[in-house]
């Protein structure tokens, strides 16, 4: 995957798949720090031992239309060779955590990618899954709560287009992606 937005897309898309109805993102990105933290915790129906293993395989896949599962595997291969960690724990029934550590300064480090516009195409997704978001970087954060913004709304569907294009605008401004 070329970027880490993408790899985020595609971890928070096993959480809606495993009927997670609250799901929690957090990106660190920091110069001073020289290391990037994307995590993602959900509260779907988690994992045994025995399957948090083999889906770090890329030959295992939950899937029936393929025979090959790639997104976990390729977001820790790419944590790994960038000098970072990568930690996946999962409990049946209560929920899932993945955390991918890269260094920020490794020639092999993927770039963000656009942030903005992987949290409204997830926001769209399904209007009933809640997200809370934390950007940090150094020395600001942004944090968009949904529970938040559908109460400022007032029963206003949250992924209707003209609140989409919004809220696009606002993660843009939030995350403050030119200035830091």
């Amino acid at each position: 995957m070329p970027d880490i937005a993408m790899h985020l897309l595609d971890i928070v898309y096993n959480s809606i798949r495993a009927n997670a109805s609250l799901i929690r993102i957090y990106l660190y990105d920091s110069i001073k720090d020289d290391l990037i933290i994307c995590r993602v915790e959900d509260n779907g129906k988690g994992m045994d031992e025995e399957t948090v293993e083999k889906v770090q395989s890329p030959f295992f896949t939950t899937r029936t239309t393929r025979d090959v599962g790639l997104g976990i595997p390729l977001f820790k291969e790419g944590a790994l060779q960038s000098n970072g960690t990568f930690h996946l724990s999962s409990e049946l029934n209560i929920g899932t955590k993945i955390e991918a550590t890269y260094q920020k300064s490794h020639l092999d480090c993927p770039a963000m990618g656009d942030i903005a516009e992987t949290l409204v195409t997830l926001l769209q997704a399904n209007e009933n899954i809640e997200y809370e978001f934390e950007y940090k970087w150094d020395g600001d954060s942004f944090i968009l709560n949904t529970v938040q913004i559908k109460e400022l709304l007032e029963g206003v569907p949250i992924n209707s287009p003209e609140i989409i294009l919004w809220l696009k605008e606002y993660i843009k401004e939030g995350i403050n992606v030119w200035n830091h």
